[in-house]
């Protein structure tokens, strides 16, 4: 029996879309992913996100969902500003907030995580999940708002690395994924890319070590002087072999080679199972170029050729991949990226929004966490 599950339910009186793919073995911890979708209605934010939020506390006594905890929350926002004091407060749920518009015509959508079977618990502003001596830290919207992109980043990832202190832990050793939102990424990611890099190099993070699975694109805070928002997830128990770093190296180049720190795709291997994270993946070839400039069906279908390349090297394919997030430049590129996508994974919890790419050329990129079965003994499980 293949632990993974899709399942698409649209609630009526609410006119919200539930995506969702479940990871549920028999024995052992359950994780679900949702993509919840809500139809506008002519509404008003507040509107739809009451919607979008009966629709949230619908879900966890839903059949489906039997014992499932919220662990992250990220919605996506067409003006984070104005909409972020309207969201409601969730001490125990890592919330990220961002402006990156989803493009059905909607005010908000929101990417859900759910995980059953473990000890769920806040300690030092972070939401944990431990089980069987593993501690999963999930940290979402820290922000700086004094001085240019550079300082920001900078200050932001000493916060996050006192942080991971508290937690015996490191960001070269503990951190598996990193989200980074910035605004008016056109002009503000150079700054970002920058202090990034020279804090990496003073915590050994180096193209000769390893980076951390990442993805950098535009989006913005709710904070209007907030010029990057950082969004995390750690781990702490595991022994270094469970971890690996994908390369794709037929398709994809090093990402030092152009100046940009960070891993294409991180591997976690546990006894019962395997994640695995892809990090912001575009149209680009193994030389550090982009291909198909200006045409966005060939840019999506290199993207996804990337993608799958990474996803092999993890010993998984798309059929494994429990979310997909896309990011597009272009609104007006939103009707035939969403219709490509449909008919290629018309099963996959799927958000389509508007988030430029850190390359103006770049039109498109997507990012995903995919998970199989796995049986290894050396390993304690998930």
């Amino acid at each position: 029996m293949h632990a993974m599950n899709y399942k698409t339910t649209f609630l009526e009186d609410l006119g919200v879309t539930l995506e969702y793919a479940s990871f549920c073995p028999k024995d052992g911890v359950g994780e679900w992913h949702v993509m919840l979708h809500v139809d506008a209605r002519h509404e008003t934010f507040e509107g739809q996100l009451r919607r979008i939020y009966a629709a949230e506390d619908r879900l966890t006594q839903m059949p489906d969902f039997q014992g499932a905890r919220y662990i992250l929350k990220r919605y996506f926002l067409s003006d984070s500003t104005n909409q972020q004091p309207l969201m409601r407060q969730e001490p125990d749920v890592a919330i990220s907030l961002i402006q990156q518009q989803p493009l059905d015509g909607s005010k908000v959508a929101v990417w859900l995580y759910l995980i059953s079977g473990t000890d769920v618990y806040t300690e030092h502003g972070t939401v944990v999940s431990e089980h069987n001596g593993y501690k999963h830290l999930w940290r979402m919207g820290l922000v700086s708002n004094q001085g240019d992109s550079a300082q920001q980043t900078e200050t932001i990832l000493n916060e996050y690395e006192t942080l991971l202190q508290k937690f015996g832990a490191t960001i070269a050793d503990n951190c598996i994924r990193t989200w980074f939102f910035v605004r008016d990424v056109d002009t503000q990611y150079a700054g970002m890319v920058k202090a990034r890099r020279e804090n990496f190099v003073r915590e050994g993070l180096t193209q000769h070590t390893h980076y951390i699975a990442s993805t950098g694109i535009g989006g913005g805070p709710a904070d209007t002087k907030a010029l990057v928002q950082l969004g995390t997830y750690a781990l702490t128990g595991f022994q270094p072999a469970q971890q690996r770093y994908l390369y794709a190296k037929t398709h994809l180049n090093p990402t030092y080679e152009y100046g940009v720190t960070f891993e294409r795709g991180t591997c976690m291997e546990y006894g019962d199972r395997s994640h695995v994270f892809i990090s912001g993946t575009a149209s680009i070839n193994n030389k550090g170029e982009v291909v198909h400039v200006g045409d966005i069906c060939l840019q999506t279908r290199r993207m996804w050729e990337n993608v799958e390349a990474l996803l092999h090297e993890g010993g998984m394919d798309f059929s494994d991949v429990m979310h997909l997030v896309v990011y597009l430049r272009d609104t007006g590129d939103y009707e035939v990226v969403s219709e490509m996508f449909r008919e290629r994974f018309p099963d996959i919890p799927t958000v389509i929004t508007l988030a430029p790419v850190c390359r103006p050329t770049w039109l498109i990129e997507m990012e995903c966490v995919a998970v199989k079965e796995n049986k290894n003994e050396a390993y304690r499980s998930f």
